[in-house]
């Protein structure tokens, strides 16, 4: 099948499956006019990537593990290793982003109490209490 019908019908784009086979995880034949030529079992392949894209996983780790899934040989308790330390690195992610937020957040604070400061700092002084007419009574 073409370049085209397969990115249609994996889901991915063109310019996706060009970037695999570049970086050789996909290795399609040619025709003799010099089209790209992949047979049906590369559409499974490339819904494995696309997937372990969505994912996270880094195009070199989808590459390490293509050679038992080509094979049929990746197992469920290696690819239930690598999404739990997949799970993990983003857990990782998720604490360190938080830990951010809070020092933007104590920052902001921070600038916010400096500005009344200045503020408070920089007001002329308040006029005395202004207090009512009196009345001249003669």
């Amino acid at each position: 099948m073409r370049i085209s019908e397969l990115a249609r019908r994996a889901g991915v784009t063109v310019h996706a499956l060009r970037h695999y086979e570049r970086l050789g995880l996909l290795l399609p034949a040619r025709t003799a006019s010099g089209y790209r030529d992949y047979p049906e079992s590369m559409r499974r392949e490339v819904v494995f990537i696309a997937m372990s894209r969505r994912i996270g996983f880094s195009l070199q780790a989808i590459g390490e593990l293509l050679p038992a899934y080509r094979a049929g040989r990746l197992s469920i308790a290696t690819m239930d290793e690598a999404l739990q330390e997949r799970a993990a690195a983003l857990q990782r992610q998720i604490d360190d982003l938080q830990a951010q937020q809070k020092q933007v957040i104590e920052h902001a604070s921070w600038l916010r109490d400096q500005d009344r400061k200045q503020r408070a700092r920089n007001r002329p002084a308040s006029p005395w209490p202004k207090t009512a007419a009196r009345k001249d009574t003669k």
